[in-house]
């Protein structure tokens, strides 16, 4: 594609920790019920690259947060696909202000590969002036600097599909065909109630909005508490897109959404079965040394200052029970299906290890 575009978006309803709220830290809805109407870019990168963007290893470069759980989901997917030598990953640190993340954990404050200090860069040389939200995941092409797509519901699913070419040996199939409409009609749910449900009760403006949401939260935490009961996954045998669509709420639920955004009924520890079924993702690689509670507690707790006008981030909880025993083996079924695991992390891609639970903080037995 030659030269800057014009408006070429798609508007979805969505409440996300990526948003930059009003610039000044501000994302409570003050009249009650919080929704937000965010437009994301629905450019694709395709095989048949029928959007200008064909699927050409090295020529893209994903952009993340850590922090983010829409961010997690895409880190989560590259990394069981086996996708890090063809699309190359820019990580960006755990807070923004009012223009966008910054990339401050690289040297000098920019991505090595980009040469940009700031995401808004590359959003800015396709749409000048580009004036919504500036969100991760982002895939930015390479040769031109310039933001391709921040879709983060598509970007997944095309990773699955479109690069299938060039996943890994062993790959496992997270988006199957024959269970599409399932792992839809499964993930819908989830997001409506708890993927985006614990931002509708974290920034409501009232008590009846906050309270709606909280009850519709709940329960369907409760429904799924009752579907994984039986089955070691959300659909079928083996982990698809949907799991890791809820994991990476649930793995934030503690830490961030149980305090900060008031959904305290429980914590997730205090849910056998989901604790259990996230503890088994947990320990799964591809999710557990994906997730950085550093970055995510510093994210919510320094970002969101109306909610938290301190800023200070708390201490805890406890890392240690994510590596504990979870039983889930009982329930059969086989992770990656026909696949295998995939190998460690690139060295330049870990999560450090003070960010994350060691086996010798594990409890055992």
């Amino acid at each position: 594609m030659d030269g800057t575009d014009t408006a070429e978006h798609t508007e979805v309803v969505d409440d996300t920790a990526s948003a930059q709220g009003d610039g000044a830290g501000c994302y409570v809805n003050p009249s009650g019920e919080f929704t937000r109407d965010q437009n994301y870019i629905a450019t694709r990168v395709t095989a048949d690259g029928a959007d200008g963007y064909p699927v050409e290893p090295g020529r893209y470069r994903l952009v993340v947060a850590r922090a983010c759980p829409w961010a997690n989901r895409a880190i989560i997917v590259r990394r069981l696909l086996g996708l890090e030598a063809v699309l190359s990953m820019g990580i960006t640190g755990p807070t923004h202000d009012q223009r966008s993340w910054t990339f401050d954990l690289d040297p000098g404050g920019r991505d090595p590969v980009l040469g940009i200090e700031r995401l808004q860069e590359a959003f800015f040389a396709r749409f000048p002036g580009y004036d919504r939200g500036i969100t991760v995941p982002a895939i930015v092409d390479i040769p031109t600097g310039r933001v391709v797509t921040n879709d983060f519901s598509q970007i997944t699913l095309d990773l699955s599909t479109e690069w299938r070419a060039h996943h890994r040996p062993g790959a496992p199939d997270l988006y199957p065909e024959a269970r599409r409409d399932e792992i839809d009609e499964v993930a819908e749910l989830v997001f409506r109630d708890v993927n985006n449900g614990v931002y509708r009760c974290g920034f409501a403006g009232s008590q009846r909005a906050y309270e709606a949401s909280y009850h519709r939260l709940f329960a369907r935490l409760d429904w799924l508490s009752e579907r994984l009961a039986g089955q070691r996954y959300l659909v079928g045998d083996t982990i698809t897109e949907a799991d890791v669509r809820l994991f990476t709420t649930l793995a934030r639920f503690d830490p961030v959404y149980h305090g900060h955004f008031k959904c305290n009924r429980q914590k997730l520890s205090e849910l056998p079965v989901l604790w259990a079924y996230a503890k088994d993702l947990f320990q799964t690689p591809g999710f557990g040394d994906t997730t950085d509670f550093d970055h995510i507690k510093r994210h919510y707790y320094q970002v969101h200052t109306d909610i938290n006008p301190t800023a200070i981030v708390p201490a805890g909880p406890d890392l240690s029970g994510w590596l504990a025993p979870h039983g889930r083996e009982v329930l059969g079924g086989r992770p990656f299906g026909e696949g295998t695991p995939p190998g460690p992390p690139p060295p330049d891609e870990a999560v450090p290890v003070e960010h994350t639970p060691s086996d010798s903080q594990a409890v055992r037995g």
